[in-house]
């Protein structure tokens, strides 16, 4: 039997993108179809006085143009996502958190809190008159304060985001692990160092848009929208619009990345549902990338302050962390980024007193929501400056305090001693770090590089090498389904209720199910990102899908199975002797006895010529949804190698690898692929990208010439390694990997930078670490020498 899990089968998806025949959100054309385009705050914090829509409505071609006036007590606003802010009982007891209640009318009224908020939308014959009739809305506006900073945003008296709320601060929480008092007694040293990440965006290939269609005679709706989640958005649309939700539909074609802000809810996928069912006609809205800049939720964006208590040894006593965590306008997340921060912060590391107190904060700035790593990459920033600094106070080699305080194979699994978000403790399940280490270690040529620096540095070329080590919780629940058919032509079908947003959905699902039910890999369909597909779905994002849709696709094989062989024993096969392969239900021991999927179909289909026994249902279907325990542990290593040139504070990639534990590999192509774009994005987090405001809420990032992404030129190819240490929280023994090669970038580049500029003792404490950045620190450098 063909054997697919673990081959490097090529993706069956790539065919229709690389010819061009993908269908996304703005390939969609339906008759009659009207276009929509959507006026926006200019103002970061401005009271509404007056929208004049009368030249706007009065223009030819143009169907409607609508205020949040319009839609008072008709279309509900958009609050905090439910899914997202549930915490179990054993959390809420531990953290003792506070989250109070914000929203964001879909069209403002009365009010802007950010630049980029959509406050009227205009509906015409196509985008060109839309966009002239929206350029004819005049409103009229009365600045208030703003404040973008969340320490300003803090204090008392500062302007009120959530005009509801009595401050800014809409959740807090604190956790203890340990008695980090008790290690501030016994510590030979103690540092304190701020450091903060920076707030980026997300910039996938497609930006968001949105399609409706409404038919009046059976009541439906449906929505086809560039998202992670349709399920969600199926959920709060109804929610919004008042509908049952049985009577909308909503389907995420091809999309062009999603990366976490595609995730959630948007006012204008509300909007834009409401238009169809008021018009009684399609409405197709695509968002530019202007607006994507501004309006499309940010992330990252935290603050820092860190204490470590540690002895003359290297070995960390303690860590306590005061973190802000500054979410714009509107938190739809809950805790989603704060407590990811908080339950990744030590990685690998053993820190046994841990003390952190969190603050969510709001200011006049796109909402904040989570993004490939989702918290992660600022703490292991972090984390792994701290190890650096501590290395660098105490006069020893990085990777020497790394291992002093790093967990070891033979203490797995290992208690963190806390819990995760989803109420399970956080207990890595297996791996072996220092191994890792070491691995990476070796690939990078760490030791040639240490002998060969200080000859380098003769020579005026200043290459360093910064080392960063993670351990991320994937796979998280609630749960994730698949349904598996066989047609009557023997060929099977798979749904699942994970979207995809460029993850190869289509074929690693189908090598799992090929193996599952022994049939040739070109034998399986995957479809996915329709909600009719599926009654319940989760969606994919934090590095979930392999590990729970993989795992409801294995259920939901074994019930086919099972079906199967009740069925192949009606027929004359012998029970104990039956196994799948090569599309039959065949004898072990007698081969040439056996019968073809395409017959057993054929036996199972409903009617007189039934042969599927009793008390089991007709067809050859099962609907299978895995619910994963808790999260299970990946983890990765990896070692940068830089040279900066001390003139122009440019920072050059030299070298970059990565060793990672997925636990199962499905495909070693895919998830090389995986690795290597997060690695590209962690690259810009660490280099390049920054969302700025000034002090007046005015986005000055917002293109492309402001906006720096790194492309091709910038981006190293990273040499790999690969462990493979199996999750025990599965069938199938998967970790996710979709996040990892994004988390640990900006910490190992500004480890590489700091050991290649060694000689003039700075230190990075912010990111990006921009050339302009780092000229001002070289030239402080240089003034303090």
């Amino acid at each position: 039997m063909k054997e697919y899990v673990g081959k490097r089968v090529k993706r069956k998806e790539d065919y229709r993108f690389v010819t061009g025949t993908g269908q996304y959100v703005a390939d969609i054309k339906l008759a009659d179809m009207a276009e929509a385009t959507f006026v926006r705050s200019t103002h970061a914090h401005a009271k509404i006085e007056s929208v004049d829509v009368s030249e706007a409505l009065a223009m030819k071609g143009v169907y409607a143009v609508l205020t949040g006036e319009d839609l008072e007590g008709i279309v509900k606003p958009l609050t905090e996502a439910e899914s997202h802010c549930y915490l179990p009982p054993i959390i809420v007891e531990e953290i003792n958190p506070i989250s109070k209640s914000n929203l964001e009318y879909v069209l403002a009224k009365d009010r802007v809190v950010y630049v980029g908020q959509p406050i009227a939308v205009v509906v015409a014959e196509n985008r060109y008159l839309a966009e002239d009739a929206a350029s004819l809305i005049k409103i009229q506006y009365a600045s208030l304060p703003v404040v973008v900073d969340p320490y300003e945003a803090l204090k008392e008296g500062a302007p009120l985001i959530q005009d509801h709320l009595d401050s800014n601060l809409q959740a807090h929480f604190q956790l203890h692990v340990g008695d980090c008092g008790e290690a501030l007694l016994q510590a030979d040293h103690v540092i304190r160092e701020v450091l903060k990440s920076p707030r980026v965006a997300s910039n996938p290939l497609e930006t968001r848009g949105v399609v409706a269609y409404y038919d009046n005679r059976s009541d439906q709706l449906h929505i086809w929208t560039s998202t992670q989640l349709p399920y969600e958005v199926r959920h709060y649309v109804g929610k919004s619009l008042g509908m049952r939700e049985e009577n909308i539909r909503v389907t995420a074609p091809d999309v062009g990345g999603g990366f976490g802000p595609k995730g959630g809810v948007y006012p204008e996928e509300v909007v834009i549902g409401y238009l169809a069912k008021l018009l009684m006609k399609p409405v197709k809205w695509i968002e530019d990338r202007l607006e994507h800049m501004s309006a499309s939720r940010h992330s990252r964006d935290q603050i820092h302050d860190v204490e470590v208590f540690f002895k003359n040894d290297g070995t960390i006593l303690g860590i306590k962390d005061e973190f802000l965590l500054d979410v714009g306008a509107i938190n739809y997340f809950a805790f989603t980024c704060a407590y990811n921060s908080v339950a990744h912060f030590r990685g690998p590391y053993k820190v046994p007193n841990f003390y952190v107190n969190c603050k969510v904060v709001l200011t006049n700035k796109t909402p904040n929501v989570p993004y490939r790593g989702a918290g992660r990459p600022e703490v292991v920033f972090a984390m792994d400056r701290i190890i650096d600094i501590v290395a660098k106070e105490l006069n020893m080699d990085p990777v020497l305090v790394m291992h002093k305080n790093m967990i070891k194979a033979e203490e797995m699994p290992y208690d963190q001693g806390m819990y995760y978000k989803d109420g399970g403790k956080l207990i890595y399940d297996s791996g072996d770090y220092p191994a890792a280490l070491k691995m990476a270690l070796e690939l990078s040529g760490y030791e040639e590089i240490r002998k060969k620096q200080s000859e380098w540095r003769e020579q005026g070329k200043y290459i360093g090498i910064g080392i960063s080590s993670n351990v991320e919780g994937t796979g998280v629940g609630p749960f994730e389904g698949a349904s598996i058919s066989i047609n009557q032509s023997g060929q099977v079908l798979v749904h699942v209720g994970s979207t995809p947003q460029g993850q190869s959905h289509e074929t690693v699902f189908a090598q799992i199910c090929a193996d599952e039910l022994g049939v040739d890999f070109e034998d399986v369909k995957v479809k996915a990102g329709d909600t009719s597909l599926l009654q319940y779905g989760a969606g994919t994002y934090a590095s979930r899908s392999a590990v729970n849709a993989g795992s409801a696709i294995h259920g939901a094989a074994l019930k086919v199975k099972s079906k199967l062989f009740a069925l192949a024993q009606m027929m004359g096969l012998e029970e104990q002797e039956l196994e799948l392969n090569d599309g039959c239900v065949c004898s072990i021991s007698q081969p040439e006895n056996k019968l073809t999927l395409k017959e057993l179909a054929a036996a199972a289909a409903p009617g007189p010529r039934c042969k599927m026994p009793d008390g089991l249902e007709p067809g050859l279907q099962a609907t299978y949804y895995f619910v994963p325990p808790t999260v299970t542990y990946s983890s990765s290593t990896h070692a940068a190698v830089v040279e900066v040139d001390i003139e122009t504070s440019q920072v050059f990639i030299q070298d970059y690898v990565i060793v990672h534990d997925s636990g199962k590999v499905i495909n070693p192509m895919i998830v090389e692929g995986q690795i290597q774009g997060g690695l590209a994005q962690g690259i810009g987090t660490a280099l390049y990208e920054e969302v700025v405001h000034n002090e007046q809420g005015q986005v000055l990032t917002g293109t492309y010439m402001d906006y720096l992404l790194p492309t091709s030129m910038e981006i190293p190819t990273a040499k790999q390694g690969e462990q493979e240490f199996l999750s025990t929280r599965n069938p199938l023994g998967i970790k996710g990997v979709g996040e990892s090669g994004t988390i640990s970038p900006p910490a190992a580049l500004a480890n590489a930078v700091v050991d290649a500029l060694s000689h003039l003792q700075i230190t990075i404490t912010q990111l990006p670490i921009s050339p302009e950045r780092l000229f001002r620190l070289i030239q402080d450098a240089k003034k303090s020498i």
